[in-house]
C-alpha cells in the first residue's frame, strides 16, 4: 500500500485516518493479527460484506441530520469509491458498498472535508446517536432534542471509556411522548420532558432487539438535562467493567441488567460518580446552530395530476411548529437511492428550503422548513426524481435490512420480499396508503437490523427443510408488536414459519381478517383480543413443506436456486487476543494516557491507564491458560491466580490497585500516580511472563 497522508486541518481526525492507513499496511504485511485488525477497522466504519474482497462503509450521521454540502460530499465519495448507491439504515446512517479496503483512508479523508465521519459507526463502541426525525419542528415537542443529542454524541466520540466495550451501545432521543426515537429498544433512551420549567428526560435503560428482545426499564422518570452526560458516563463505565466479553450473544447491556437487576445496576452507576470529573454538564441549547430557511418567492407551478398531488399531500406532508412551514416526507423504497438524485435533492433544499435533510429510522428522508406556498413546486421537482410515492410512514412503507444482498448474516432476502409486499398492498389494499396504525418490518436474520420483532407485522428470514432434506428460503411471521408511547411497547409473538414465496399470501390473510373483524380497533388492540393461537390457526396450512414447487426454492429478487450461505457477523465480534499483542497494546494505552495527561484531560488519562492495567492482567491470565470474561472477573481472577498464591507481589491486592479508579476524583495528582501504577504493573507482569517462559 502506498504511503498515505491527509490534508485535514483537524489533527485528531488526521491522526485517526493515518492510523487506519498504517494498520492496513501492517495487516497487508502480516504484522497484525486478523481478528485484532477487524476490531480496529470496525470502529472506523469499515465492515466486511457478503462478497469477498470488498467492504461496506457505514457513514455516521448523528441524529440523521445531513446538510446539503455533506450530501454532495457523500455522493462524490460513493461515485469515486463505490457504485453510486446510498443506503439509509434504521439508525440514520448511510451505507455504501463494494469498497476496496486499501482505499478506505482516502475515502474517509474526503468525507471529513465536510465534517462527515466514519469513526465509531461500527464496533464495540457508542454507535450513532439517533433521534426523532422531526426534532426541532415537532408541533408537540416540549423542546428541541437536537442540541442534547449533538452534545452527547460529541462528548463520547473517541472517549476512552467506550472504545473497547464488550459489545455495541445504542442511544436514542425522542422529541415527545410518542417516542418516535424508540427508547424502549435502546441501551439508553431519552424522552424529552419538562418539570417546573426545567428541561430533562425520562431515561430508559437496557432495551434491545436481536434474537432475545428485551424491553428497556425506567432508570429515571425525570433526569435534568445537565445530568444526562454524567449518568451516561457512569452507565458506560459499569457496562465496560461488568459486561460480558466471552459470549458475544450475551454481551449486550440488556443481559447485564437481567443478571444483576435494576437496583444493583443503579448502585454500581452511583459508585462511579466519584471518578467522573464533571458532575453536571450544562448543554447550551441556545448555541446550537439550527438550519435557517431561505427567503424566496414561490414560482408559479401548474400541477398536472391534481388527484395524485392531493393524495401525496394527505400522506407525505408533516405539520411543523414554525408558522408558515411544513416538512415533506419522502418514501424511499428499501432506503436505497442514488447519487444523481442525491445531488439534485441537495440543490433543491439549498434553493428552496433550509439546506438540510433528515434521515429517518424507517429509512426515509424528511425535508424540513418548506414554505407552505412552495409545496406544489416541491411536488413538481421531487416527481422528476421519482420521490413522490404516497404513503410516507404508512402501512405501505415497509422497513427492511439489506439481508442476503450484502450482509454476511443474511439467511433469506428481506429486500426482495419487502418490494413484493409493497406491490401487494398498493394493488390490493390501497386504503393502507393512508394507514398510520399498521407498521411492517423485515429482517434477513434473527439479529433484527430491520427491527421486525417490534412491528405490528414482522417477517424474519429463515429456512425450511422438506422431508427430502431440501432447503428453501422461509419467513417467520411475527405479530402483535407495537410502540405504545412514553417508553412503553410490545414485542411481537412468533406465530408461524412459511416458505418465502408464501409471504404475500400470509399478509393477505392477516389483512383480510383485520379488515373483516377488527371493528375499528388498532392492529395492536385487535391482536390482544384475538391472540397468537387465533393467527396460528389462520396461517398454519401455509407452513406445509410437503407440497413445495420449484418456484419455492428461488428467493424473492433472485433467479437462481436458493443456497444457504451464512458468514461471520461483524456487528462487534469478540476478538481473539494474543498475549504478546496484549502487552504491546498495554504499552500503547500508557502512551495514550501520557498524551491525555499532557493535554490536561485527566479523566481520559486515568481511563487509558485503567485499560492498560486490565489488559496486562488479561494477558497474564491467558498465559496461565485461564479463560477470561468481564473486567470485574479478570480482576478477581488475577488476585486468585497471582496475588493470593504470592506469584506476584504488588504490595496490595490487585483489586485495591485497579479499583482506585472509582475511589478518587480525577485530579492531576491521581492521574499521575495511576499512570505510574499502570506502568509499574505492566513491567512486573512482563517480567513474570519472561521468567516463566525462560523456565519453560
Amino acid at each position: 500500500m502506498q504511503s498515505f497522508r491527509t490534508e485535514i486541518e483537524n489533527q485528531v481526525v488526521e491522526k485517526d485516518i493515518i492510523e487506519l492507513a498504517d494498520k492496513i499496511a501492517k495487516f497487508n504485511n502480516l504484522e497484525i493479527d486478523e481478528e485484532k485488525f477487524r476490531s480496529l477497522r470496525l470502529a472506523r466504519g469499515v465492515y466486511g460484506q457478503r462478497q469477498e474482497g470488498v467492504q461496506m462503509i457505514r457513514i455516521k450521521l448523528p441524529y440523521g441530520k445531513v446538510m446539503s454540502n455533506q450530501l454532495r460530499r457523500i455522493s462524490e465519495v460513493s461515485d469515486e469509491y463505490s457504485r453510486g448507491r446510498l443506503h439509509i439504515t434504521t439508525r440514520q446512517d448511510i451505507q455504501i458498498h463494494y469498497v476496496d479496503l486499501q482505499r478506505t483512508p482516502e475515502l474517509w479523508a474526503e468525507l471529513e472535508k465536510d465534517e462527515v465521519t466514519l469513526r465509531e459507526a461500527c464496533g464495540n463502541v457508542v454507535r450513532n446517536v439517533t433521534a426523532s426525525e422531526t426534532a426541532g419542528i415537532d408541533v408537540n415537542e416540549p423542546f428541541d432534542v437536537s442540541p442534547y443529542a449533538d452534545a452527547l454524541y460529541k462528548f463520547f466520540l473517541r472517549n476512552p471509556i467506550c472504545q473497547e466495550m464488550g459489545r455495541k451501545f445504542k442511544v436514542s432521543f425522542s422529541s415527545t411522548d410518542e417516542d418516535t426515537g424508540l427508547s424502549y429498544l435502546h441501551d439508553l433512551g431519552f424522552i424529552a420532558k419538562k418539570e417546573n420549567g426545567v428541561r430533562g428526560f425520562k431515561v430508559m435503560v437496557a432495551g434491545g432487539l436481536g434474537s432475545q428482545p428485551r424491553h428497556a426499564e425506567t432508570l429515571y422518570e425525570f433526569l435534568a438535562a445537565d445530568k444526562i452526560i454524567p449518568v451516561m458516563e457512569g452507565v458506560l463505565r459499569v457496562f465496560d467493567r461488568y459486561g460480558e466479553r466471552k459470549s458475544r450473544a450475551k454481551a449486550r447491556m440488556k443481559f447485564l441488567l437481567k443478571d444483576i437487576g435494576l437496583e444493583a445496576f443503579k448502585e454500581l452507576v452511583e459508585q462511579e460518580q466519584k471518578a467522573i470529573e464533571l458532575k453536571t454538564v450544562a448543554i447550551d441549547a441556545d448555541s446550537y446552530v439550527a438550519s435557517t430557511p431561505v427567503s424566496v418567492e414561490a414560482p408559479k407551478v401548474e400541477v398536472k395530476n391534481q388527484e395524485a398531488f392531493d393524495l401525496w399531500k394527505s400522506t407525505n406532508i408533516i405539520p411543523q411548529k414554525q408558522a408558515g412551514y411544513v416538512a415533506i416526507g419522502i418514501k424511499v423504497l428499501l432506503g436505497d437511492f442514488y447519487t444523481d438524485k442525491a445531488r439534485l435533492l441537495a440543490d433543491l433544499v439549498d434553493t428552496y428550503a433550509a439546506g438540510e435533510i433528515r434521515l429517518t429510522l424507517r429509512q426515509n428522508i424528511v425535508i424540513p422548513f418548506v414554505k407552505e406556498d412552495l409545496v406544489p413546486l416541491f411536488y413538481q421537482e421531487l416527481e422528476k426524481l421519482g420521490f413522490v410515492e404516497a404513503g410516507y410512514n404508512k402501512a405501505i412503507d415497509i422497513t427492511a435490512c439489506p439481508g442476503t444482498d450484502t450482509c454476511n448474516l443474511g439467511i433469506a432476502s428481506s429486500t426482495g420480499i419487502a418490494a413484493e409486499l409493497e406491490k401487494v398492498i398498493a394493488a390490493e389494499y390501497p386504503q393502507y396508503l393512508k394507514n398510520e396504525d399498521l407498521v411492517i418490518k423485515i429482517s434477513g436474520c434473527m439479529n433484527a437490523c430491520g427491527q421486525h420483532n417490534m412491528a405490528n407485522i414482522g417477517f424474519q428470514g429463515m429456512t425450511v427443510r422438506t422431508p427430502d432434506k431440501l432447503v428453501a428460503p422461509a419467513l417467520q411471521v411475527l405479530l402483535g408488536g407495537g410502540n405504545l408511547g412514553n417508553g412503553n411497547a410490545l414485542f411481537a409473538d412468533k406465530v408461524v414459519k412459511v416458505p418465502s414465496k408464501r409471504g404475500p399470501e400470509a399478509l393477505r390473510r392477516i389483512f383480510n381478517d383485520f379488515e373483516a373483524n377488527a371493528n375499528g380497533k388498532s392492529f395492536v388492540e385487535y391482536y390482544k383480543v384475538t391472540g397468537e393461537r387465533y393467527f396460528y390457526d389462520l396461517l398454519n396450512d401455509l407452513q406445509d413443506v410437503t407440497n413445495l414447487t420449484q418456484e419455492d426454492f428461488i428467493d424473492w429478487g433472485e433467479a437462481d436456486k436458493y443456497v444457504k450461505e451464512i458468514g461471520i457477523g461483524e456487528c462487534a465480534g469478540v476478538v481473539i487476543d494474543l498475549i504478546a499483542t496484549l502487552f504491546l497494546e498495554s504499552d500503547e494505552k500508557i502512551d495514550n494516557a501520557k498524551e491525555a495527561f499532557e493535554n490536561k484531560v485527566y479523566s481520559g488519562a486515568i481511563y487509558y491507564a485503567y485499560q492498560s492495567i486490565v489488559n496486562s492482567a488479561k494477558a497474564s491470565l491467558l498465559a496461565a491458560d485461564k479463560k477470561t470474561n468481564t473486567h470485574a472477573g479478570i480482576i478477581s481472577q488475577f488476585d486468585e491466580e497471582f496475588i493470593s498464591s504470592e506469584k506476584i507481589d504488588l504490595g496490595s491486592s490487585f483489586a485495591e490497585l485497579i479499583y482506585q479508579i472509582n475511589k478518587f476524583a480525577p485530579t492531576e495528582e491521581f492521574a499521575k500516580k495511576y499512570i505510574n501504577d499502570a506502568n509499574t504493573f505492566l513491567q512486573k507482569v512482563r517480567a513474570f511472563r519472561k521468567a516463566e517462559t525462560a523456565i519453560a
